[in-house]
């Protein structure tokens, strides 16, 4: 199945598509192109506000777009890898005998999973500006990633426990 059809089931059955993805096994080359795909897509969402800001306050488009690619593939990954580590620690305190890669994979993946709705997201910010169907959309992302996360987090570290790290 392709991405994007496992992004359109991640919203029908998230638990489903996790255990799909930790059957492959560890692949860590998949989490690392799964991360750097929604850190893509995060820094094109950010385009269409920045190019808003930009044009309103009379600013070159330029540098705010190198810092935001800086902070979306340099930053972002770092934070987010340290992130997935924290929660591998935090299901070990409770007893989760799940390996880290499942829990990089399950917020890579739900980061992936919500990057429709961080698009349209981005959209809404760019061409409305602010207002309450851009307050909508980003609950909407921020609940979907989080149900996401939340489930595939579970979901992996009841799968990797009993395969080898």
């Amino acid at each position: 199945m392709s991405v994007v059809m496992d992004i359109l089931a991640t919203y029908k059955g998230p638990a489903k598509v996790m255990r799909k993805l930790t059957s492959i096994g560890q692949r860590d080359d998949r989490a690392i192109a799964l991360l750097l795909a929604g850190c893509v897509i995060l820094f094109v969402s950010q385009w269409p506000p920045m190019a808003r800001q930009a044009h309103v306050n009379n600013e070159e488009l330029e540098p705010l777009l190198g810092a935001a690619l800086f902070n979306s593939m340099i930053i972002m990954p770092l934070v987010l890898y340290a992130l997935a580590l924290l929660v591998h620690f935090g299901f070990r305190v409770f007893g989760s005998q799940g390996k880290a890669w499942g829990q990089r994979l399950a917020l890579f993946w739900a980061m992936l999973a919500a990057s429709p709705l961080l698009l349209l997201f981005g959209l809404m910010r760019g061409f409305l500006g602010e207002g309450w169907p851009k307050t909508l959309i980003g609950a909407l992302w921020l609940l979907a990633f989080t149900c996401f996360w939340f489930v595939g987090s579970y979901t992996a570290a009841k799968e990797t426990a009993g395969n080898a790290q």
